[in-house]
């Protein structure tokens, strides 16, 4: 099967080197140096320039243009789709179906992780193109299909943004064991083992079953908690979250 990838960004780039691996892949872009450098990046890809009046019939395309850009994009395209899958944040079913012609409509929600072929995707559209995008986008990761486009975009705010949040924990562990007297490259592949080993884990325990699993009575991991408790961290994630969503739907309304 052959997929059209319209966009150059970096999630494009995310998704092409994984989907590589199992599909035909064109980028279709209109930044002519960024598609250079995605070819030398990606040799098995094929990459060429949106053309004013671009051919979309009976392709199957992922849309990963900014959310501002849709509708001059769209303007470029002509002919009906095959399936248009959508990874926009924010962006309807019903808005892409006044802009952009296509039999079936999908929108989904995978992260950067695709490009390790370990993306967490979330799934919503026609039914009739249910099981083609889900196969599409779990030959990347794990990929899941949700009822409504709400509950896409509260996944959104975690599997989307997730990889930044979790990023921003990462680099606060490995300084923290700077500050404390580790070696940067010591503390940074100790961090990396730590969510490698603690993903696992998440797979069969509940988070709380893990925390307490490890949390000793008057031990250093209580001590550490009880700061980060103190630090409201819990609390930001909560709200940050909430945030996310709130900003996905703000884009729905644009």
């Amino acid at each position: 099967m052959k997929l059209t990838i319209i966009g150059n960004g970096i999630m494009a780039q995310s998704l092409a080197r994984g989907l590589v691996k199992n599909y035909e892949v064109e980028i279709i872009g209109r930044d002519t140096n960024k598609l250079n450098a995605v070819k030398e990046k990606i040799p098995e890809v094929s990459v060429r320039t949106l053309n004013d009046n671009e051919d979309i019939t009976d392709k199957n395309i992922i849309f990963c243009v900014k959310p501002y850009a849709l509708q001059s994009v769209s303007a470029r395209l002509s002919g009906k789709a095959n399936v248009l899958l959508s990874i926009l944040a924010g962006t309807t079913l019903e808005s892409l179906k006044r802009q952009i012609e296509s039999k079936h409509y999908v929108r989904t929600m995978p992260n950067v992780a695709a490009s390790v072929q370990n993306s967490m995707t979330t799934i919503t559209g026609d039914n009739e193109a249910k099981n083609m995008a889900v196969d599409i986008f779990s030959t990347i990761g794990k990929a899941i299909w949700v009822n409504t486009e709400n509950q896409l975009d509260i996944a959104t705010a975690v599997a989307g943004s997730g990889p930044a949040f979790l990023a921003l924990v990462a680099e606060a562990l490995a300084d923290g064991a700077v500050k404390a007297g580790l070696e940067r490259h010591i503390s940074t592949q100790l961090v990396q083992g730590l969510f490698s080993g603690t993903a696992s884990l998440l797979k069969h325990s509940h988070p709380a079953i893990i925390k307490d699993s490890v949390m000793s009575p008057g031990g250093t991991t209580a001590a550490g908690y009880a700061q980060l408790e103190e630090g409201a961290v819990r609390d930001s994630m909560i709200k940050a979250i909430n945030v996310a969503y709130e900003k996905a739907l703000e884009l729905a309304k644009k």
